[in-house]
């Protein structure tokens, strides 16, 4: 197996980071037996003036697409496509567009303390929690136990979202993102060759079959 970094730039509110991630490790299975991919994940705001407590998705949606028809539109292929992936997005669930501040807090966390298995299963699951149930990720209450079932341990996770410390980090990691380029999400670079958007397995698989050239 060829050591393959992948880095993934994404916001918990994109559906489209999802897919594309889904589809990456489907990828990413097909080729077990070649690649030993090391993921790193890199956060994008992509709503920073969002307040705090989030806001009413209807409203904030109808006011961004000009309508809510529209919006609703774009749901039902996002749901579509989502299903082609193997995700579930239930949208009549979701009535808060959050904050992703703490998601990302939480995730630039979880890297530097967990395992990449347990890295992995969080952010699939702060996914999951938004798209799938409605849950509002900007939220304390809802990250701590997300992170629990991901084999985080509670006080710890508690203790740091309820501090400062993280956010420097998030400033961080956005600033040099923005410096390398991204400016839309997702952008996940496998090797040396940028992927824009949730493209689909088999675009995935040349980037990796790319990276593992590139170990050999």
């Amino acid at each position: 197996m060829h050591p393959v970094d992948i880095q993934i730039t994404y916001d918990f509110i994109c559906p489209w980071c999802w897919i594309g991630y889904r589809n990456l490790k489907t990828a990413i299975g097909r080729m077990s037996t070649e690649v030993a991919p090391a993921i790193s994940y890199v956060p994008y705001e992509l709503n920073p003036a969002m307040p705090l407590e989030g806001a009413d998705r209807k409203a904030y949606r109808t006011a961004k697409f000009g309508s809510w028809a529209r919006s609703q539109a774009m749901d039902v292929e996002v749901a579509m496509m989502g299903r082609r992936a193997g995700l579930d997005f239930n949208y009549d669930l979701i009535t808060v567009t959050p904050n992703t501040r703490l998601a990302h807090q939480l995730m630039a966390f979880a890297q530097q303390t967990g395992g990449a298995a347990m890295v992995e299963a969080l952010f699939d699951a702060i996914f999951a929690a938004y798209f799938s149930r409605g849950e509002h990720i900007g939220l304390i209450d809802v990250l701590v136990p997300l992170a629990v079932s991901a084999g985080f341990d509670a006080q710890a996770v508690q203790d740091h979202l309820s501090g400062t410390d993280g956010e420097a980090q998030v400033e961080v990691a956005q600033a040099k993102a923005q410096r390398e380029g991204g400016r839309s999400v997702p952008t996940i670079r496998i090797g040396n060759a940028v992927i824009a958007g949730a493209q689909p397995p088999s675009i995935m698989g040349k980037a990796l079959q790319a990276g593992v050239a590139e170990a050999i």
